[in-house]
């Protein structure tokens, strides 16, 4: 089926002064209209089939068949060129049918329909049996929740597995049955939408009494195969496994032999520490093992320890033998082999994207360049004329600024064909986040006025308004020193409402000054002023409705609540918002300035491994859910949980860990966050081993391991290769910093975009000449 469907011209010919084999007589150097299934010859502009326009050369008379060959070229060049500003593959049908196709698929609104589809279905979890649609998930005090009648969230559940089922089929024809057969990711997504259609239908056949729903689990598949940096992560993550492997097996061993030396080392019958050591932490294999892989992560420390070494100092050594060569050297031994094999990896990938593009920006030059031949009937000199280009780039969907750059670009070359390098330079553009320039300021004809922007609009005036907001944070804080001991309803707020109305008003002057400086155009351009202005007009709203509601502060201002919000409540949010504010000063602060800008680039570039993140919770509440779902019953029903004067002490039932269940899906997601934070996880361990048998234990043990040990250090090697590739730049930034203040760019919109590799000549060629549907003829 692929190789009928393939276009039959090549991409490059020997015309354009390649070498190698020629291409056979009569075929176009650009890829002409192709016959779709079923529809019989596709006719060109003319009324003629596509292979008798293609038969036709210029001179002869047949002019819309060269123009339909035109026009498919444009469009084949539009796509590649928006391939390549996505880093996609351009390993796709290229006719003009699926061209359109192509397009629609991959634009805005149609990858909008397709991300709130994975949304939706994503979000079913909290309203689908349990349902998550109560105020407290405390089982004490829950109330029964709504469900939702059979049938509702099935059916929003069936058509999203249809839009599911338009996007894989749509996406396995445009790259055809030959590479659709060997795409693992598109073969698994077939499969996960047959078994969710099947478990569909049984659910609606069992009256939605089914006991497991299946397709629960799958739903975090449609997020993955829809992101390709989530699956080079993940191919990381695998390619990691054998060397954290090593490290997880030597965690065993130290593990099980320090557990055995505990085991030997606490069963004296006369020492009484002896004794209480062992029947609290090492009463049996299971529990001994228990209580040092807790104590791996510092949790039970130093309590564990405290029985044996009140009897005796000596007992320390073993604990902190313990911890030095589990927490302190394993355990970063393992964060450090996930670094490095993370860094490489990641690197690989990106140099994977950089190819993509580069590979794109050729096969558009490629077809453009096979356009300027056709003009001519004996081409002098290969290359692309800027009109066919910049028509092109008409077409293409970018942001208008990248589209400007690229033009200026153009028009500040001279005349004549572009060449391979220069037509790849043009798309540099790409690698480039661009800074818009800010406006200019306006122009005052009086010379007072004059000094006055000057003053106004100086670094220094920046520096009294970061002082001022200082100074507005450190009387709160005085402030909240002083009246910790008062109650809200007893407090005095006379001086504080002074201070906060003529912080406020300098707040309102500082804006208007840089307004008057500025002007509204320019005070707009910087982010910082918007986010200074916005939360000024906010506080000034505020203050306005306190004094309009409460009156002007005096002595013993303490009215009653009037309207929604009392006094206190009013002062409460007008005082986080001048500490929020405060944050202003983060950009004038060098070194937190970088530290900002860094977590800035995490967030941006975060989202694969915030999808992971999403992908194992999603996976282990749903299995969290199917296991221990009602396990955990309020006191008063069941005989297992103890009262809580009576319960011993940090334990579950003490320390009222209630709301922590796996009774719902929000419920199972805190839970599960809770352990991932590893603070006190002995204590679900426990209480779960009570109420749901030590089989439970598994299930928290691996979920620390998928999520404190591997995704956790994932992240901290993101930030760790993020951060030290800008603290290596930095003398570099510093002396690039005037040079940015006169330009409207700025490298990095790949991650680590300077330290990547361009392709060479040789890659490009051989990756275009294995094109699955454009013959590559050199």
């Amino acid at each position: 089926m692929a190789d009928t469907l393939e276009e039959s011209e090549p991409l490059l010919s020997r015309a354009r002064g390649g070498s190698g084999r020629d291409c056979p007589r009569g075929v176009l150097t650009c890829s002409s209209v192709q016959e779709s299934p079923g529809s019989g010859p596709v006719q060109s502009r003319s009324g003629a089939p596509a292979h008798q326009a293609a038969g036709s050369t210029p001179g002869q008379g047949h002019r819309p068949g060269a123009a339909a060959r035109r026009d498919l070229c444009l469009d084949q060049a539009v796509v590649l060129i928006e391939d390549a500003i996505q880093y996609r593959s351009i390993n796709h049908r290229m006719d003009a049918r699926s061209l359109w196709l192509y397009r629609w698929y991959y634009s805005s609104s149609s990858q909008w329909i397709l991300s709130f589809t994975i949304f939706l279905i994503l979000a079913l979890a909290f309203v689908e049996t349990p349902s998550s649609l109560t105020r407290t998930s405390d089982v004490r005090y829950r109330p029964a929740p709504w469900e939702p009648p059979c049938g509702l969230t099935e059916g929003v559940e069936a058509l999203c597995l249809l839009v599911f089922v338009a996007d894989v089929s749509v996406k396995s024809y445009l790259i055809g049955w030959a590479q659709f057969r060997r795409n693992p990711w598109l073969l698994a997504y077939l499969v996960v939408l047959v078994a969710s259609l099947l478990d569909w239908t049984v659910s609606l056949s069992l009256v939605c009494q089914e006991p497991l729903r299946v397709r629960r689990l799958l739903r975090p598949f449609f997020l993955m195969q829809n992101s390709s940096m989530m699956k080079k992560t993940l191919k990381c993550i695998r390619r990691s496994l054998p060397e954290m492997a090593s490290v997880g097996l030597l965690l065993a061993v130290h593990l099980c032999l320090f557990t055995v030396f505990g085991m030997l080392l606490f069963t004296g019958e006369k020492d009484a520490g002896q004794d209480r050591e062992r029947l609290t932490y090492f009463f049996n294999l299971p529990e001994a093992l228990t209580t040092l892989l807790v104590l791996l992560t510092t949790a039970n420390n130093p309590d564990v320890m405290i029985p044996v070494y009140s009897r005796n100092r000596a007992y320390a050594i073993f604990f902190i033998a313990f911890t030095l060569i589990g927490s302190l050297f394993l355990m970063n031994l393992m964060t450090a082999i996930i670094y490095n094999q993370f860094r490489g990896y990641l690197m690989m990938s990106l140099q994977t994207s950089l190819l993509r593009r580069r590979l794109g920006t050729r096969a558009a030059y490629e077809v453009l360049s096979s356009v300027t031949a056709e003009g001519e009937a004996h081409p002098k000199r290969l290359g692309v004329k800027p009109e066919d280009f910049l028509q092109v780039l008409q077409k293409v969907q970018l942001d208008s600024d990248h589209k400007q750059a690229i033009t200026e670009k153009l028009h500040s070359r001279g005349d004549g064909l572009l060449s391979t390098d220069e037509f790849q330079k043009l798309f540099y553009e790409f690698d480039k986040r661009v800074i818009k320039e800010h406006p200019p300021r306006p122009e005052y004809q009086s010379p007072f006025l004059r000094s006055t922007q000057f003053l106004f609009g100086h670094h220094y005036f920046d520096y009294l308004g970061n002082l001022m907001a200082l100074g507005n944070l450190v009387t709160i804080c005085v402030f909240l020193v002083l009246d910790a001991h008062v109650l809200p309803k007893d407090r005095d707020d006379f001086v504080l409402g002074i201070l906060n109305c003529i912080f406020i008003l300098y707040y309102l002057l500082e804006m208007l000054l840089k307004v008057f400086s500025l002007g509204l155009q320019g005070y707009l351009s910087y982010s910082s002023n918007v986010f200074d202005g916005l939360l000024t007009i906010v506080l000034l709203v505020l203050e306005i409705s306190t004094l309009a509601e409460y009156g002007f502060p005096h002595r013993g201002w303490k009215p009653a609540t009037l309207g929604l919000l009392s006094l206190w409540d009013m002062t409460r949010l007008v005082n986080v918002l001048i500490v929020f504010r405060f944050l202003r000063i983060i950009p004038s602060m060098q070194l937190m300035s970088l530290v900002a800008s860094t977590i800035l680039d995490l967030i941006k570039n975060m989202r694969a491994f915030g999808g992971i993140l999403v992908v194992i919770y999603y996976v282990f509440a749903i299995i969290g859910i199917s296991l221990f779902q009602g396990v955990i019953v309020a006191p008063r029903n069941s005989s297992l949980a103890s009262v809580n004067g009576s319960a011993p002490c940090g334990s579950f039932e003490q320390l009222e860990y209630w709301p922590n269940n796996f009774d719902d899906f929000a419920a199972a997601l805190v839970t599960l966050w809770d352990v991932m934070i590893v603070n006190n996880w002995q204590v679900f361990l426990d209480a779960f081993r009570r109420y749901a048998g030590p089989w439970s234990e598994v299930y928290f043990v691996l979920w620390w391991l998928v999520s404190s040990v591997i995704w956790v250090n994932l992240f901290l090697a993101l930030i760790l290769e993020n951060f030290l590739h800008k603290w290596d730049r930095r003398s570099h930034l510093q002396s690039f910093t005037q040079e940015l203040e006169d330009t409207s760019e700025m490298t990095q919109e790949l991650p680590f975009r300077d330290v990547l590799e361009e392709p060479t000549e040789e890659e490009l060629v051989e990756k275009l000449s294995r094109h699955p549907h454009l013959q590559l003829c050199r």
